[in-house]
């Protein structure tokens, strides 16, 4: 949808930070961690339900590259390699919108998993 796709994308790798600007006013600050963890590759996703693979250790992960794909999405290339995601401007916009609950839905699973974040690094 037209209303999805962002009207300014802006890194800012030094905080570690996208953000996405849109039409009707709305703005999100993504971390790129969170980007990172939740990216839409099959590395992360899996290739099925069930099959999601928790990713740690991404506190400091950053974004070194964005590239358009077609009119409908971005690649997100990352500093720790990881550059198979395709960021559609819906999923964006979901991360978006979900932000809040998804991220502690990302603590709640490294918290059973028995993984603990570095410190200073919050979304």
């Amino acid at each position: 949808m037209s209303s999805e796709r962002p009207s300014e994308i802006r890194l800012h790798q030094q905080s570690r930070v996208l953000e996405l600007s849109y039409e009707n006013g709305e703005r999100f600050r993504l971390s790129c961690e969170y980007l990172r963890v939740y990216s839409p590759s099959a590395e992360v996703r899996g290739h099925g339900p069930g099959q999601e693979v928790l990713q740690t250790g991404k506190e400091d992960v950053n974004i070194v590259g964005i590239e358009p794909v077609g009119n409908y999405a971005v690649k997100l290339i990352f500093s720790d390699g990881h550059d198979t995601g395709i960021y559609d401007w819906q999923y964006l916009y979901h991360l978006g919108l979900n932000q809040s609950a998804k991220w502690q839905e990302y603590l709640d699973r490294l918290s059973e998993a028995g993984y603990q974040r570095r410190a200073g690094r919050e979304e």
